[in-house]
């Protein structure tokens, strides 16, 4: 939300597509802000959940690549940990249709993680994004480049994440893709073990990550 009220201090009134928007988390926080917060994900149950969680959000089944609203529809659109989940071939085509779909002063905000830090080192363990999570950051760049966006400001900061037991980090990497349970159970004891040894402990015992995360402020260009 920081980044956002960095674009946008005020957001009550905006129409905003949360393109990724899995369980509906952040949307939720658009829409008790005031904004008028549309939702697309793939996921049919992570989109029930969403529809669950925030009723006064509307929610859609889709792809980042083929985004079916009208040109200049929205003020703001934000993917979240979502441009690197997209196909890689099919990355320049999600940014494109961000852009198209924002009106003229409209904003799209990239929030990705960087393939460093120790949540990083321990999802390794599960599943290796250091591909997908570059290959982001490339599809960023070539549409500045190419003029599709602008860039407005760029922001690094690292995110801290703290779990009570190994199995909650597991839980939460689960969640945001549920392919990878089966990898985890396969090997859970070992994938425990290296996790607790990814980890540092806060006072109270609790183990912490950090991730490195970019957030691309861009507009149309």
């Amino acid at each position: 939300m920081a980044v956002v009220r960095s674009a946008r201090p005020s957001i009550a009134g905006l129409r905003i597509l949360d393109i990724g928007c899995g369980a509906g988390n952040f949307a939720g926080q658009l829409a008790a802000e005031g904004a008028e917060v549309v939702g697309i994900d793939p996921g049919v149950d992570a989109i029930r959940a969403a529809t669950a969680a925030v009723p006064q959000a509307n929610f859609l089944e889709g792809v980042a690549e083929a985004l079916p609203f009208d040109t200049a529809t929205f003020d703001l659109c934000t993917m979240i940990n979502a441009l690197h989940h997209v196909p890689e071939m099919t990355m320049p085509v999600a940014l494109r249709e961000a852009a198209r779909v924002i009106r003229p002063n409209g904003v799209v905000i990239i929030v990705e993680p960087l393939p460093a830090g120790t949540f990083f080192s321990a999802l390794r363990l599960v599943e290796d994004e250091t591909v997908v999570r570059l290959a982001a950051q490339r599809a960023i760049e070539t549409a500045t480049l190419s003029g599709v966006l602008s860039r407005m400001a760029t922001l690094n900061y690292v995110r801290r994440d703290v779990f009570p037991t190994a199995d909650g980090f597991l839980d939460r990497i689960v969640a945001v893709d549920p392919s990878r349970r089966e990898i985890v159970e396969q090997n859970k004891s070992a994938i425990r073990a290296a996790v607790l040894a990814a980890a540092a402990r806060t006072s109270e015992g609790s183990l912490e990550f950090d991730q490195p995360i970019k957030a691309d402020i861009l507009q149309r260009a």
